[in-house]
């Protein structure tokens, strides 16, 4: 068996900028982002799709969170979220891509141009503002 990579973050096995880890999911930003902020949200059990998942309510509540986080934490417009189901999703895991937007910037349809933090730092600091925007004392 292969091994997954959100599984592996999930655990703590491979590096991730965290910004929410709970019982239910575990959060963290897309190192290929549509925008900066851009967050995976990720069951902790692996199961591969929408389909496939038991418990959708607290997930679907986690994903509602992350939402409100990366909106508040970001000072974004709105957010959009959105799955794949098998085709076009990368990593055989689900996830949900809760990504910042505002007016004018750019995003159309759905075609995802993808960028890059400038580096590690850039990338904590956006993690931090949504990792505090995610927390119960907010």
């Amino acid at each position: 068996m292969s091994t997954c990579l959100f599984c592996e973050i999930v655990a703590g096995e491979r590096p991730a900028f965290v910004v929410a880890s709970d019982e239910v999911a575990v959060s963290f930003l897309d190192t290929r982002p549509v925008f900066k902020g851009h967050v995976l949200v990720v069951p902790r059990a692996h199961v591969a799709t929408l389909t496939d998942l038991t418990e959708v309510g607290p997930y679907f509540e986690r994903v509602q969170s992350m939402a409100r986080a990366v909106q508040d934490g970001l000072e974004a417009g709105g957010t959009f979220v959105a799955m794949n189901n098998t085709i076009s999703q990368s990593v055989p895991h689900l996830h949900t891509h809760v990504v910042p937007r505002n007016k004018k910037d750019g995003l159309r349809g759905f075609f995802w141009p993808r960028t890059k933090y400038d580096s590690d730092t850039e990338a904590t600091t956006y993690a931090a503002a949504i990792k505090k925007a995610a927390s119960p004392d907010g």
